[in-house]
C-alpha cells in the first residue's frame, strides 16, 4: 500500500512538472523562438504557448524598443587630432527568428561594429566637422549601423553622439577662442550702442536746431511786421502831424512865424557844437544877386568873343553894351 501511494506521488510530480515546462505564457512584446529537434519552427506567441520539453527547445525576444551605450571611442581625426567619443544606439528587434539565429550575442557583436564604424567616421572628417556636425554624425552613424544589423532582424533607429572630448591644446584654444569671440561680441554691442547713443544725440540737436530756426523765423517774421507796422504807423502820425501843421501855418501871423524862427535860432545857438548861420534875409539877397549875374552874364560873354575875333581886347570896366530887344 506504501508503495503504491509513493508510486502515484510521484507520477504526480513528474506530471506537475511536465505540465509546468510545457506551458508558456508570453506576453505582447515578447516573442518564442522555438526549436524542435534543433530546428527553428518559427515565434509564437503573444499568449499561451504548448512547448513538449524533450523535443522542444524556446529563445525568448523581446520586440521592446532597447539601448546599448557605446563606452569612449578614441578616434583619429582627418587632420591628425585624437578625440575621445561616446554615443547611445536605440534599437528594436523586428525579426525575432533572425536575432537569434544570426547572431549569438548581439549586444557584444553591435558594440563592436560601433567602435569600428564610429572611427572610420570620424576619419574622413576634420575637428571643426566632428565639434560642429553632430547631427551629421548621428544620420551617419544610423545608417550604417542600420546596415549592417539589419541581416540580424534588428533595426537602429536613432543614433546620439553624447559627448566629444577633443585633446586638451585644443580645448585650451577653444576657451581662447571663446574668450576672443565674447570680447568681440562686447566691443560690438558697446559700439552699436555708442552708435545708436550719437545717432540720436545728433537727431536731437537737428531737431532742436530745426525747432531754435523756426522759432526764429517766426520771432523775426513778427519783429518785422511790428517794424512795419510801427513805421506806418509813424509816418501816419508824422503826415497827419505836418498836414495840421501845414494846414496851421497857412492861416498864421507872420509875426508868429517870426517869433518860431527866432526861437529856433536860439536852440541852434545853445548846444555845444560849431554852426554857422546864414540868416533867411542873406539868402533872399543872394539869390536876387544870382539872377543879376544870369541876366548880364550872356552878353557880356557875347561882345568878349566878337572882340577876340576882331583882334582887339575889350577894355576892363568898360560899359556892357546896351541889350538889343
Amino acid at each position: 500500500m506504501i508503495e503504491l501511494l509513493g508510486i502515484a506521488v510521484a507520477l504526480v510530480v513528474v506530471i506537475s512538472g511536465f505540465f509546468f515546462t510545457s506551458v508558456k505564457i508570453t506576453r505582447d512584446y515578447q516573442r518564442l523562438v522555438m526549436f524542435r529537434l534543433g530546428k527553428s519552427i518559427g515565434a509564437k506567441g503573444p499568449g499561451l504557448i504548448l512547448v513538449n520539453p524533450v523535443i522542444d527547445r524556446v529563445a525568448w525576444v523581446d520586440l521592446r524598443e532597447l539601448y546599448l551605450e557605446i563606452p569612449h571611442q578614441t578616434a583619429i581625426t582627418k587632420d591628425n587630432a585624437p578625440i575621445s567619443i561616446d554615443f547611445i544606439m536605440f534599437y528594436k528587434v523586428f525579426d525575432p527568428v533572425m536575432s537569434v539565429v544570426k547572431v549569438r550575442n548581439f549586444s557584444g557583436a553591435a558594440l563592436n561594429i560601433a567602435a569600428t564604424t564610429l572611427r572610420s567616421l570620424v576619419g574622413d572628417m576634420s575637428l571643426d566637422d566632428v565639434l560642429s556636425k553632430r547631427e551629421v554624425m548621428n544620420n551617419t552613424l544610423r545608417s550604417k549601423l542600420d546596415e549592417v544589423t539589419e541581416r540580424w532582424g534588428v533595426k537602429v533607429t536613432n543614433v546620439e553622439v553624447r559627448e566629444i572630448n577633443p585633446p586638451p591644446a585644443v580645448q585650451e584654444a577653444m576657451t581662447r577662442q571663446m574668450s576672443a569671440e565674447r570680447t568681440r561680441r562686447a566691443v560690438v554691442t558697446e559700439s552699436e550702442g555708442q552708435k545708436q547713443s550719437a545717432v540720436t544725440v545728433a537727431e536731437g540737436q537737428m531737431q532742436a536746431a530745426v525747432l531754435a530756426a523756426e522759432g526764429l523765423q517766426k520771432a523775426t517774421v513778427l519783429t518785422a511786421e511790428g517794424d512795419r507796422q510801427a513805421a506806418v504807423l509813424r509816418a501816419e502820425g508824422l503826415a497827419s502831424a505836418l498836414t495840421a501843421i501845414m494846414g496851421t501855418a497857412k492861416n498864421a501871423d507872420p509875426n508868429t512865424l517870426l517869433l518860431q524862427y527866432l526861437d529856433t535860432l536860439r536852440q541852434l545857438a545853445a548846444s555845444p557844437s560849431t554852426k554857422v548861420l546864414f540868416p533867411m534875409e542873406l539868402t533872399n539877397l543872394l539869390s536876387g544877386v544870382r539872377d543879376l549875374a544870369e541876366k548880364y552874364a550872356s552878353p557880356i560873354a557875347t561882345s568878349a568873343i566878337a572882340q577876340m575875333g576882331n583882334g582887339s581886347t575889350p577894355a576892363t570896366g568898360s560899359a556892357p553894351p546896351a541889350q538889343v530887344t
